[in-house]
């Protein structure tokens, strides 16, 4: 194994403590705790404290078993597909608040988390479809409540191509959260090269944590605390953890996710919203959809790419105020969120004035 990648991440500087004399019941001033190591800053965290249970769905004629976490009891069902290398746990923070209002079905998509298929290497857009509607049918037969289809980067691409074929017919909202073409597709040429450039081997969970969050592909550590374990498995013959998705192997597939996606948003005929970490990621068949009204657009404000983990508590409230506003589910949700006054939604014309300025490529953060 390369030991060069291994002590990239900086050790904490308490992490190895002194000998410290015992305490006297007669000291004067109490002696400060001990400060926080590295290993328990980034310690992984239970996803229990945020779904509710997980459940393993077997799809009939096959070997695929799809891993689901599951929260919530009552509402419209909140359906998450995540991007590329993450996992369901990736909203496990969001959902803990959306539970309240809604259920929430976090999947781990082929090829990633704890879901094992027949061909883990298969991410084509038409073989993930099919495994959303394989899973659905096995949840709720040929009655499904409705359902919003919630899709994150790779995952908001599956979301729309399954709204696209109009097959569900409960589908009653699309939400895609940091996914558009143009700069998708202008990102191609790049992936490889970021891919093979990411740190590729870590000497413990806690250490794949830290670099997450010091490199800055997550802001929120306590989601990443959560999320990021499930991304890794363990290379026996490397002695190391290494990445559960082998994205670098799937690169024949990575056009057909993006290709004329911006067309087929706009043509789902139910409510959409698109979140956004920056305008800069728009292309011009969206900004003249926006332009024309046809989908909801916000851009979240000093976020990443990953913006349910970053802000969790902002996502959920802007995922509950869209069910709240297109009166999805049986009675719809009570509305629990308020914009603040003082970042008011950026105008049209600022819009196409920010878009004019800064058409800068956010490679990574645009495609997976």
């Amino acid at each position: 194994m390369d030991s060069s990648n291994l002590g990239s991440v900086p050790e904490d500087t308490h992490e190895v403590e002194k000998s410290k004399p015992v305490a006297s019941a007669f000291d004067s001033v109490p002696r400060p705790p001990p400060s926080q190591s590295s290993s328990q800053k980034y310690s992984p965290l239970d996803w229990l404290s945020y779904f509710d249970r997980e459940e393993d769905v077997c799809i009939s004629d096959s070997n695929d078993v799809f891993h689901l976490y599951m929260a919530g009891t009552e509402g419209p069902v909140v359906f998450c597909l995540h991007g590329g290398g993450y996992s369901g746990l990736s909203y496990a923070l969001s959902a803990s608040i959306i539970k309240e209002k809604a259920r929430v079905v976090a999947m781990d998509l082929r090829g990633h988390g704890k879901s094992s298929t027949e061909n883990d290497l298969d991410l084509s857009i038409e073989t993930m479809c099919n495994d959303v509607f394989a899973v659905l049918k096995a949840l709720y037969g040929d009655s499904p409540p409705a359902i919003v289809l919630v899709g994150h980067s790779m995952g908001g691409s599956v979301a729309v191509h399954v709204a696209a074929k109009k097959a569900l017919q409960t589908l009653a909202g699309l939400v895609v959260v940091d996914v558009v073409e143009g700069t998708a597709m202008a990102s191609l040429i790049h992936m490889q090269k970021i891919l093979s450039g990411r740190m590729q081997h870590f000497p413990s969970i806690e250490k794949a944590i830290e670099w997450s969050v010091r490199g800055g592909s997550l802001r929120n550590i306590d989601s990443a605390r959560v999320s990021i374990p499930t991304t890794l498995k363990y290379d026996d013959s490397k002695n190391c953890y290494v990445y559960r998705a082998r994205l670098e192997e799937t690169e024949q597939y990575w056009r057909g996710w993006y290709e004329g996606l911006s067309e087929k948003f706009l043509s789902c005929p139910i409510p959409k919203l698109l979140l956004l970490a920056g305008t800069d990621r728009l292309d011009r068949a969206l900004t003249i959809g926006q332009m024309q009204g046809k989908f909801q657009m916000v851009v979240v404000r000093h976020t990443g790419h990953a913006i349910q983990e970053d802000v969790p508590d902002e996502f959920a409230s802007l995922i509950l105020n869209f069910i709240s506003r297109n009166r999805i589910g049986p009675h719809g949700v009570e509305l629990i969120y308020v914009a603040d006054p003082r970042t008011p939604p950026a105008s049209t014309a600022t819009i196409v004035n920010q878009l004019t300025n800064s058409m800068g490529l956010a490679i990574f953060c645009s495609f997976f």
